[in-house]
């Protein structure tokens, strides 16, 4: 039986628009939640990183799997583990079960995530078929991240939080349900042992958690106290033992040779800044508009609505002058746009009005960040051999979500340590985390500017067609 590719990709595309929308949706609920469960400022970022952590260093291992066990398996996997843990994250009743319900959480998107983009790439033609599939893959995965912000403010102000991770469960049941029907199976075929290199994929996601968990024991604990340092230390060695690992695997989960691309390594570390400058931002300023200036949920997520706009009118915008105009000046430009968006933020106070003084900043940041993120992207995959675009797409989406976490874990850290001083030292509370808003953003602006560096030392990439198409699907 003949099976219509588009009805594959309706399917693809709501899986990966429910995986983009869980992350944006959360953000708006992290004040409720926190008041809930009794999260400490210090715990809450877990919420977020737990998932994006798990996420990003399983992201190359689901791929690998997806590959030589089935990409339809896989993906049907992925959204039963994205489904159940949606019903027990609604259902929990203390921190600790809540975050180690979004890691699991995170683990079911790094399994259908890549299974779904490569089920795509079977399915359609290499060409004007393919490369229109891509373009609304990456459409609605950024249409996902901006109604996130407003689907969590109705189902936080009209139901509570935990309906933020109810609304995936029917969702991920259904998609489970039809896809037998509609998603042809598929894999690499190998004449050797299938190798999948757990080891690489756990050693790397250890050694960045041992270093997130060092920099947030930092705060309380001071840099010199034996759990600090025997975290920072663990970090290291299981870091080190993951690139001697992928340099003598058979089958690393990270070819250690792409990195001689130094479009690659670039949009790397870009992606990486970019990743954490916008999940401490987002963090930031909904816990800001929400506890500070007094929003519900819904008009929180209202008033980050025009920065989503901005960041999906930008990413077409961006693809385009990427084509005429290269990849090194749209990064450049959009990295010193990021920087005004987030210095503008850092200047909001408590009873600022929202048209002159949040607006502006959000839709620049937005402008930005989209920007480095786009030229980023396709100068990944603009000097690397065609058969390995799929694994510097995973490099980079990988680099995203690990510096995100990395990246929001500092900036958090500051944030917070800055506030608790304020207070402990007479200033008024409300005065404190307004202060402490402040401290975050411009840690995040320094984040954004290290991309002005990268730009420049990034090459001058003009892409195809084809590679514009790529880029979009990350």
């Amino acid at each position: 039986m003949r099976r219509s590719p588009w009805a594959t990709l309706v399917v693809l595309a709501l899986a990966q628009f429910m995986v983009v929308l869980d992350v944006t949706i959360v953000n708006v609920a992290l004040p409720d939640i926190q008041a809930d469960l009794a999260f400490t400022p210090d715990n809450l970022q877990w919420v977020i990183s737990a998932y994006t952590l798990v996420f990003g260093g399983f992201l190359l291992l689901g791929g690998r799997a997806a590959d030589l066990l089935g990409r339809r398996r896989l993906f049907v996997a992925g959204l039963a583990l994205f489904g159940v843990t949606s019903l027990v994250g609604g259902l929990a009743q203390s921190q600790e079960v809540l975050i180690g319900v979004r890691a699991l959480q995170g683990l079911g998107g790094a399994l259908l995530s890549p299974a779904a983009l490569s089920i795509l790439t079977v399915t359609f033609a290499h060409g004007r078929e393919r490369n229109i599939a891509l373009g609304i893959w990456g459409g609605l995965a950024g249409l996902g991240g901006t109604l996130g912000v407003i689907a969590g403010g109705v189902l936080v102000d009209s139901a509570g939080w935990e309906w933020v991770f109810f609304v995936n469960v029917p969702i991920a049941a259904a998609l489970v349900l039809v896809t037998p029907a509609i998603i042809s199976e598929s894999r690499v075929r190998t004449g050797g042992p299938r190798t999948f290199d757990a080891a690489g994929a756990v050693l790397a996601t250890g050694g960045v958690l041992a270093l997130i968990y060092g920099v947030i024991r930092a705060e309380p604990l001071g840099w010199s106290a034996g759990e600090v340092v025997g975290s920072l230390v663990a970090a290291v060695v299981l870091l080190a033992a993951f690139i001697v690992v992928e340099r003598r695997s058979a089958a690393p989960l990270v070819p250690m040779r792409l990195f001689r691309s130094r479009g690659l390594s670039t949009a790397t570390a870009a992606l990486a800044l970019n990743g954490a400058a916008f999940l401490a931002m987002f963090f930031l300023t909904a816990i800001f508009l929400q506890q500070v200036r007094g929003l519900s949920a819904l008009e929180t997520g209202l008033q980050f609505l025009p920065m989503g706009i901005a960041a999906i009118v930008a990413a077409v915008g961006a693809s385009q002058l990427v084509a005429r105009v290269g990849t090194r000046p749209v990064m450049f430009v959009g990295a010193g746009i990021s920087v005004a968006g987030l210095w503008l933020l850092s200047q909001v106070d408590a009873r600022g009005d929202y048209a002159t003084d949040l607006l502006p900043g959000l839709i620049l940041f937005g402008v930005g960040i989209m920007a480095v993120g786009t030229a980023a992207q396709i100068a990944a995959v603009a000097d690397v051999r065609h058969d390995e675009a799929g694994a510097a797409s995973g490099v980079v989406s990988s680099g995203y979500q690990v510096g995100g976490a990395l990246g929001l874990a500092i900036i958090t850290t500051l944030s917070t340590s800055h506030v608790t001083d304020l207070v402990s030292s007479g200033t008024a509370p409300a005065q404190a985390l307004v202060e402490g808003f402040h401290r975050g953003l411009l840690v995040a602006a320094v984040f954004a500017g290290v991309n002005l560096v990268i730009a420049l030392a990034s090459p001058q990439l003009t892409p195809d067609a084809e590679q514009l198409a790529e880029a979009v699907a990350v």
